[in-house]
Protein backbone atom coordinates (compact mmCIF):
# COMPACT_ATOMS: atom_id res chain seq x y z
CA UNK A 1 0.00 0.00 0.00
CA UNK A 2 1.22 3.55 -0.92
CA UNK A 3 0.53 6.56 0.50
CA UNK A 4 -2.48 7.64 -0.77
CA UNK A 5 -3.29 12.00 -1.44
CA UNK A 6 -6.40 13.08 0.20
CA UNK A 7 -8.09 16.79 -0.32
CA UNK A 8 -10.23 18.54 1.63
CA UNK A 9 -13.62 17.16 0.15
CA UNK A 10 -12.46 13.08 1.04
CA UNK A 11 -10.45 13.72 4.07
CA UNK A 12 -13.38 12.82 6.78
CA UNK A 13 -14.68 10.15 4.64
CA UNK A 14 -11.63 8.13 4.40
CA UNK A 15 -10.74 8.65 8.25
CA UNK A 16 -14.08 8.22 9.81
CA UNK A 17 -13.00 4.49 10.35
CA UNK A 18 -10.70 2.13 11.32
CA UNK A 19 -7.30 3.56 11.81
CA UNK A 20 -4.99 5.97 9.61
CA UNK A 21 -1.85 8.25 9.48
CA UNK A 22 -1.91 11.35 7.71
CA UNK A 23 1.35 13.39 6.81
CA UNK A 24 0.43 17.20 6.16
CA UNK A 25 3.25 18.46 4.00
CA UNK A 26 4.11 20.97 1.16
CA UNK A 27 6.36 20.36 -1.88
CA UNK A 28 9.05 22.71 -1.38
CA UNK A 29 9.67 21.15 2.42
CA UNK A 30 12.58 19.55 2.85
CA UNK A 31 11.99 17.46 5.84
CA UNK A 32 8.60 16.61 4.21
CA UNK A 33 10.45 14.81 1.55
CA UNK A 34 12.72 13.14 3.84
CA UNK A 35 9.33 11.77 5.31
CA UNK A 36 7.85 10.57 2.36
CA UNK A 37 9.69 7.46 1.88
CA UNK A 38 9.94 6.69 5.44
CA UNK A 39 6.06 6.55 5.21
CA UNK A 40 6.20 4.35 2.10
CA UNK A 41 8.15 1.98 3.81
CA UNK A 42 5.80 1.56 6.60
CA UNK A 43 2.89 1.06 4.48
CA UNK A 44 4.48 -1.73 2.97
CA UNK A 45 5.14 -3.29 6.44
CA UNK A 46 2.64 -6.15 6.53
CA UNK A 47 2.44 -5.57 10.60
CA UNK A 48 1.23 -2.35 10.16
CA UNK A 49 -1.42 -3.78 6.75
CA UNK A 50 -4.66 -2.48 8.63
CA UNK A 51 -3.13 1.31 8.40
CA UNK A 52 -4.24 3.24 5.77
CA UNK A 53 -1.11 5.67 5.07
CA UNK A 54 -2.48 9.14 3.71
CA UNK A 55 -0.71 12.44 2.69
CA UNK A 56 -2.54 15.96 2.50
CA UNK A 57 -0.72 18.48 0.63
CA UNK A 58 -1.46 22.04 2.46
CA UNK A 59 -0.92 24.21 -0.17
CA UNK A 60 -3.63 22.62 -2.42
CA UNK A 61 -5.72 21.64 0.88
CA UNK A 62 -6.94 24.43 3.11
CA UNK A 63 -9.82 23.51 5.21
CA UNK A 64 -8.67 20.11 6.71
CA UNK A 65 -4.79 21.65 7.74
CA UNK A 66 -6.63 24.83 9.27
CA UNK A 67 -9.36 22.23 11.29
CA UNK A 68 -6.31 20.56 12.86
CA UNK A 69 -4.39 23.56 13.69
CA UNK A 70 -1.95 22.79 11.55
CA UNK A 71 1.55 25.43 11.96
CA UNK A 72 4.18 23.27 10.99
CA UNK A 73 5.51 20.68 8.31
CA UNK A 74 5.61 17.62 8.52
CA UNK A 75 3.18 16.70 11.02
CA UNK A 76 1.81 13.26 11.03
CA UNK A 77 -1.38 12.58 12.84
CA UNK A 78 -2.54 9.78 13.53
CA UNK A 79 -6.57 8.78 13.35
CA UNK A 80 -8.78 6.24 14.66
CA UNK A 81 -12.28 6.10 14.26
CA UNK A 82 -12.21 9.89 13.10
CA UNK A 83 -10.74 10.99 16.07
CA UNK A 84 -6.88 12.64 16.28
CA UNK A 85 -5.18 10.11 18.84
CA UNK A 86 -1.66 11.39 18.21
CA UNK A 87 0.40 13.74 16.51
CA UNK A 88 3.61 14.37 15.55
CA UNK A 89 5.63 17.53 14.24
CA UNK A 90 8.42 17.03 12.13
CA UNK A 91 10.44 14.36 10.77
CA UNK A 92 10.25 10.81 12.51
CA UNK A 93 12.70 7.95 11.49
CA UNK A 94 10.97 4.26 10.63
CA UNK A 95 11.85 2.58 14.03
CA UNK A 96 10.11 5.78 15.97
CA UNK A 97 6.75 5.55 13.90
CA UNK A 98 6.86 1.83 13.68
CA UNK A 99 6.59 2.39 17.54
CA UNK A 100 4.03 4.41 17.43
CA UNK A 101 2.05 2.56 14.70
CA UNK A 102 1.97 -0.73 16.72
CA UNK A 103 0.05 0.81 19.29
CA UNK A 104 -3.02 1.15 16.48
CA UNK A 105 -1.95 -2.22 14.75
Amino acid sequence: MALTALQDANFEEKTKSGVSITDFWAEWCGPCKMQTPVLEALAEDDSLKNINFYKVDVEENKQVPADFGIRAIPTLVVMKDGQAVERLTGFHNKEQLSKILQKYA
